[in-house]
């Protein structure tokens, strides 16, 4: 089995070595594709669960409330035939 730290560290040699091998402007590329893609995942939003998103509004919702939530919205849902 890899250790992921091991392969994690491969490609960061591999990169650099193929950093070195270009030319400053593709440099200069290589580093703003590096920044779109670190901006890119820190802009995603983080999932929360509904007591996460209601944690806030200081509202204690218990599993209870959520099944009978549920139960309630697909009460009305027509069934197959």
């Amino acid at each position: 089995m890899t250790n992921p730290s091991s392969i994690q560290m491969n490609i960061e040699q591999n990169v650099i070595q193929k950093l070195r091998q270009l030319p400053i402007e593709k440099q200069q590329e290589l580093l703003d594709f590096a920044e779109f893609l670190y901006q890119k995942d820190a802009l995603k939003p983080k999932l929360q669960s509904i007591k996460g998103l209601c944690a806030d509004l200081k509202i204690d919702i218990t599993k209870e409330d959520i099944d009978r939530a549920r139960e309630e919205i697909w009460e009305n849902f027509p069934k197959e035939i």
